[in-house]
């Protein structure tokens, strides 16, 4: 199992904000956890409310990372083998699904 470098902890968890701030205005936040070679990604609406989205599988390099979605209806995550893509387009998606359904 590899480890995530700090580096690559740091770059993930700026980049992830830094494309929030510019797309998802409905976010106030974007939290960034680890533990092992997991990253869960989880956003923060205005009002507090924090909404898990995602959850990252170091592969190896700062840009190679296997993704699981957030099922609200089974409070887990569910590997995604069909979608390929960026970090940032990954992200997309997963608000799409999650952060417009918060914020209506």
């Amino acid at each position: 199992m590899p480890v995530i470098p700090e580096s690559t902890k740091t770059s993930l968890a700026q980049r992830l904000r830094a494309h929030a701030k510019a797309n998802w205005p409905q976010l106030a936040q974007v939290r960034v956890r680890f533990r092992g070679q997991f990253a869960y990604v989880a956003g923060e609406l205005a009002d507090g409310e924090q909404i898990p989205l995602m959850r990252l599988r170091y592969g190896g390099s700062a840009h190679r990372w296997g993704t699981a979605i957030y099922v609200a209806s089974k409070d887990s995550y569910e590997d995604q083998i069909w979608f390929s893509g960026s970090t940032e387009e990954i992200f997309d998606l997963v608000c799409d699904l999650h952060v417009t359904n918060a914020s209506h």
